[in-house]
C-alpha cells in the first residue's frame, strides 16, 4: 500500500456545527466529523477510494477516518478532518506560545486501511486516556 505526505487542517463546518447541538454520541456527529477531505489526485496516488477507511498518522498519533472527495477546496497534497473528536487525535500539542494547539498546517501520512474499523467519539476518548473498556 501507498502512503503519502499531506499538509493537515481542521475546521469548523457547519456539518459539524450542526451535529455536535445533537451530541458527540450521536450518529450524526460521527458522519460529520470521522471523515477526510482530499484531493482527487491524492486520492488516486495513495490507491485510497471514496468512502473508504484510511490511517491519518502525525507525529503525536494516527486515526482512522473515512476518505472522501473534498466538498470545498482541497488542493492536490492537502488534506482536512473537520474539527472534532477524530482531528483531535493527531493535533500536535503545540502552541508557539498561543495557548492553542496547531489545529492546521501540520504533516500528516495518509495510507489506505480498508480493513480497520472507524471508532466512535467515545472510544476515541476514552481509549485515548485508558479507560475504554468495551471491545474493538
Amino acid at each position: 500500500m501507498t502512503k503519502i505526505h499531506c499538509n493537515m487542517i481542521t475546521q469548523r463546518s457547519i456539518e459539524e456545527g450542526a451535529a455536535m447541538e445533537k451530541g458527540k454520541t450521536n450518529p450524526d456527529y460521527f458522519e460529520a466529523c470521522s471523515i477526510c477531505e482530499m484531493h482527487e489526485d491524492d486520492m488516486k496516488k495513495a490507491g485510497i477510494w471514496k468512502n473508504t477507511n484510511i490511517r491519518v498518522t502525525s507525529e503525536c498519533g494516527s486515526v482512522i477516518v473515512k476518505a472522501i472527495h473534498a466538498t470545498q477546496y482541497v488542493p492536490p497534497g492537502l488534506a482536512h478532518i473537520r474539527q472534532g473528536v477524530w482531528a483531535n487525535q493527531v493535533v500536535p500539542p503545540r502552541t508557539q506560545s498561543t495557548g492553542t494547539p496547531q489545529y492546521s498546517g501540520f504533516p500528516v501520512t495518509i495510507e489506505p486501511a480498508p480493513e480497520e474499523k472507524l471508532k466512535t467519539a467515545l472510544q476515541l476518548v476514552q481509549g485515548s486516556v485508558g479507560l475504554w473498556k468495551g471491545g474493538e
